[in-house]
């Protein structure tokens, strides 16, 4: 039987029979894997007031926790319950992490600096998409090896820390794959539409529910072909890349948020998968 400690650095996570190859040191923007007590109370663990994913790895419950980016080295908790509501704290420690630096130009100025007729859109549609990157859904047997949505190169890697037009921005909060216009963009793994809209910044936008806070974001596409409520499998068509919202030429940005935290897809790609062969 494997016997995984509290705190996981293992290059693989086998779990419901899927072998997972994780980068499991706790970093700002990627996740902690814990292992629970026996006797614990699965829908109870939350990581501050957000609940978290819970499965099982031989019959031992662990839980997988996306850190934010703004996340700070040093010790953390996951706090539960037992089966009889008694308290439990879990430890882990967070890494420090530096991400790169990015400076892109962007013609259109008004996507760098919005002008008061945009900022009620922006504000209306940011509320729509935190809507759905908080969801949770309490399915059994999420599916957490992905493939990857798009054929292409890596364009922009997560986390970096962005400037347009010199004016400094949010970091990077997804992966942006580099595919020609039209190229077909497919679920990474089965799922529900959250989501779907034309957006000031993302453009045109799929939103997905994995289950139990994994959600997952395609933006930019030159067309959607799904519906909010539709359920997909592994490999069924979202849509087509494109470059609508703000881009300088077309890409997928894939996002992928867990217990509400935006962490790096790459870390749910097999450690063969490469971009550019889905």
């Amino acid at each position: 039987m494997l016997r995984l400690p509290v705190f996981l650095t293992l290059a693989l996570l086998t779990t419901l029979g899927q072998a997972l190859p994780l980068d499991t040191t706790p970093v700002p923007g990627g996740i902690a894997v814990i292992t629970l007590p026996a006797n614990t109370d699965p829908a109870s663990a939350r990581y501050g007031d957000k609940k978290v994913l819970v499965t099982t790895n031989d019959d031992r419950l662990i839980a997988i926790v996306g850190l934010p980016l703004a996340t700070t080295p040093g010790r953390h908790f996951l706090t539960a319950t037992d089966l009889q509501g008694k308290p439990l704290n879990l430890g882990f420690q967070v890494e420090d992490k530096s991400y790169e630096e990015q400076h892109i130009t962007i013609k259109d100025k008004r996507k760098v600096n919005p002008e008061k007729r945009d900022m009620e859109r922006i504000t209306r549609e940011s509320k729509q998409i935190k809507k759905a990157l908080r969801h949770w859904s309490p399915r059994e047997n999420v599916v957490i090896e992905f493939q990857p949505p798009v054929a292409g190169p890596t364009s922009s890697p997560f986390g970096l820390r962005r400037f347009f037009n010199e004016q400094a921005r949010n970091p990077h909060s997804g992966l942006d794959i580099a595919a020609p216009e039209g190229a077909p963009i497919t679920a990474p793994a089965p799922g529900t539409v959250l989501d779907t809209g034309d957006f000031f910044f993302n453009g045109n936008t799929v939103l997905l529910d994995h289950g139990q806070g994994l959600v997952t974001m395609y933006c930019h596409m030159s067309k959607i072909d799904v519906s909010p409520g539709q359920t997909v499998v592994t490999g069924e068509k979202l849509g087509e890349v494109g470059m609508t919202g703000r881009v300088t030429g077309p890409h997928l940005h894939w996002g992928v948020s867990l217990n509400d935290a935006r962490i790096d897809p790459v870390l749910f790609l097999p450690e063969t998968a490469d971009a550019a062969a889905p």
